[in-house]
């Protein structure tokens, strides 16, 4: 009995002793990042049957467990993936938000003070420091346009390295969770495969940094084995074996990094972004395609917009030297990059109509050997046609069937728009053409200053020596151009077209002609004979009329069509541009505050039952200690009794 009842507090003993290892290992890590408070598990040995009945054995440790509830965890995890995105999101967009919206650093006061500078022309089209304004303005206007552009390219730089090092880290965290499996089979294998606790808190807080890198899904495995998967369910680890994954350059574009997949065979597969949502990786690449290629593409609208306009109108003018003007600023170029091709020919893509520009992207596709081609919408995938995007794409002779192209209308014009004139004598601040009521009119008749849409058929209305001359005899008008058709509108009436030749229109005080590309009104009484010319301007010097036309596209629709109509001005389109980033940046910034909200949550539910209370703990190690001292005193009785029974024996 006495060796029965010492080995029962030998079991006490070592019972005891376990759970004061336990808790002193629970308190020495109570600070330890992604440990799990840890509990023995014991239960009653066998009971040794007598006649008498069952008499107990004392104890045994089971094992000892960690605290781990793995739907609090994965909450915790959802959770911390969503907040990083928004976090990583809210940092990026930050800084385009603060230079776009700056008042001094922005577009808005350049654009200000540029068609400041024209309307200070249009008062004073003679006046040379009048004309150097101008141009010193449009060339700050330039320079901001290019120093916005290039800080958004900085941006992008960044966003790069950031997407290739974060790439990089998660192929690292792999390989260690890989390993960490193998670790883990081969101690619980060693080990009775009871559960090597503080190796399976080392991979879950693996994955959990992963998980802060881009959401992932895990998987357990009959051996324990975890796998990991990221996007839709692309494996990243399977048991002891990692995917490499690696941050390659698009073929479209080598400075826009692609996430790959790189098989044992060496080939890339590329996932797609909007599989790759949560994590750090996920608002990197939310922020370029979402905000900032977005913010390029709209500012680089804004440049397309002004310089087509600005140079339209300018061309149709008249400098200090008698001649038509030319184009004031640079017209940046449409990009065209290669996507995927075989062949060396290209498409040659030109803008058509800026008012159906929309800032958007565009994917081409040879569909067949003759240039056909498919033309589709980045962002949404949608089939849309040149024209209606405000684009003329040229095929070349001969195209390779699949060939594929990216379209980059506006990304790259703020960075290449530039001001084409130095010389402040080839402003065209003049009228081409002017009109003139004869001195020996008799009536009292009237001709506008004529509005020129077009410089295509000038030639139509002589020379300065000899005008084009229109007579008025017996209630009509006679001696338009010949070769040109006329459209002529009465007051309060609908518009009439006549094609060439045209010999006559019958005339009505306040009417409105356009010919040869030229438009003007007549009033008042004319009398018979009474003649108007319309011819070159030869006085034009002090004429502002194509000045005050140039300032008038400050406040002129000319962006963004709507019903067949432009419905934005320049300065509304960037203003729309603002307004979005800031908005965005105002939604990430609400969603990162509510989801840090939500993190503290789980991270609190998880921690109530994971996590190491050191009260809890202190009274642990005296309630293990009590139990020691019982059993040794246990051990103490049954020593005296089992020297009492040999004391019989003497």
């Amino acid at each position: 009995m006495s060796a029965s009842l010492y080995n029962i507090g030998l079991t006490g003993l070592n019972a005891a002793q376990a759970g004061l290892l336990t808790t002193s290992h629970n308190i020495s890590n109570a600070g330890t990042t992604g440990y799990s408070r840890q509990s023995v598990v014991q239960s009653t040995n066998p009971a040794l049957f007598t006649g008498a009945g069952f008499f107990g054995e004392g104890t045994k440790v089971d094992t000892v467990k960690r605290a781990y509830n793995g739907f609090l965890s994965n909450q915790v995890l959802a959770a911390e993936t969503r907040f990083k995105e928004y976090d990583t999101y809210d940092v990026e967009i930050g800084q385009i938000d603060n230079m776009l919206a700056d008042s001094t650093v922005g577009l808005t006061p350049a654009l200000e003070s540029f068609f400041g500078g024209v309307q200070e022309v249009a008062a004073n089209p003679s006046s040379i420091p009048a004309r150097q304004s101008m141009i010193s303005t449009a060339q700050s206007l330039v320079a901001r346009f290019q120093n916005l552009s290039e800080r958004l390219t900085d941006v992008r730089a960044g966003l790069e390295s950031q997407i290739k090092e974060t790439v990089g880290a998660i192929g690292t965290y792999a390989k260690e969770i890989a390993e960490m499996n193998h670790k883990i089979a081969v101690a619980q294998q060693a080990g009775s495969a009871q559960p090597a606790n503080d190796l399976l808190d080392t991979r879950d807080q693996l994955v959990k940094e992963l998980n802060q890198l881009t959401r992932v899904s895990t998987a357990t495995g009959s051996d324990g084995s975890l796998s990991v998967f990221i996007g839709t369910g692309q494996p990243l680890v399977v048991g002891t074996v990692a995917t490499t994954l690696e941050a390659q350059p698009s073929s479209a574009d080598p400075h826009r990094f692609n996430v790959n997949i790189v098989t044992n065979s060496g080939n890339a597969i590329t996932i797609p972004e909007s599989l790759l949502g949560g994590g750090r990786l996920g608002g990197l690449l939310a922020m370029r395609s979402g905000s900032l290629d977005t913010a390029q593409n709209q500012l680089g609208l804004v440049a397309v917009g002004l310089a087509t306009a600005f140079n339209a109108q300018h061309v149709l003018g008249q400098d200090l030297n008698g001649n038509l003007g030319t184009d004031f600023f640079t017209p940046p170029a449409v990009a065209v990059a290669r996507y995927a091709s075989t062949s060396s020919a290209s498409p040659d893509v030109q803008f058509a109509d800026i008012t159906k520009l929309t800032g958007d992207d565009y994917k081409l596709t040879f569909t067949d050997t003759t240039g056909g081609y498919a033309l589709t919408r980045v962002s949404d995938g949608a089939s849309v046609t040149a024209a209606s995007v405000g684009l003329t794409i040229t095929p070349p002779t001969t195209s390779m069937v699949g060939d594929s192209f990216v379209i980059l209308p506006t990304r790259n014009a703020a960075a290449n728009i530039g001001v084409s004139i130095s010389d402040t004598r080839m402003l065209a601040a003049a009228a081409p053409v002017t009109s003139a009521a004869t001195s020996t009119n008799l009536g009292t008749g009237s001709i506008s200053a004529p509005v020129v849409s077009s410089t295509a058929s000038l030639a139509a209305f002589g020379t300065a020596a000899a005008p084009l001359k229109l007579t008025y005899s017996g209630g009509n008008l006679s001696g338009f151009p010949a070769g040109q058709p006329v459209t002529y509108t009465p007051l309060g009436a609908a518009a009439v077209t006549l094609a060439a030749p045209v010999a006559s229109i019958p005339y009505t005080s306040g009417m409105s002609i356009a010919v040869g590309g030229v438009s003007f009104s007549m009033t008042g009484a004319i009398k018979d004979n009474d003649t108007f010319t319309v011819g070159p301007n030869t006085k034009g010097v002090s004429d502002s009329r194509n000045a005050v036309l140039l300032g008038n596209l400050q406040t002129t629709k000319v962006m963004l069509a709507a019903g067949g109509q432009p419905s934005a001005t320049l300065q509304s389109v960037y203003s729309q541009l603002v307004s979005a980033v800031g908005n965005k940046a105002r939604e990430v910034s609400v969603n990162r505050d509510a989801q840090e909200s939500l993190v503290d949550q789980a991270t609190t539910a998880q921690q109530s039952v994971a996590g190491v209370n050191l009260d809890e703990e202190a009274a642990n190690l005296i309630r293990y200690q009590q139990a020691y001292q019982a059993a040794g005193k246990v051990m103490s009785i049954a020593s005296k009794l089992f020297d009492e029974v040999l004391a019989l024996g003497r």
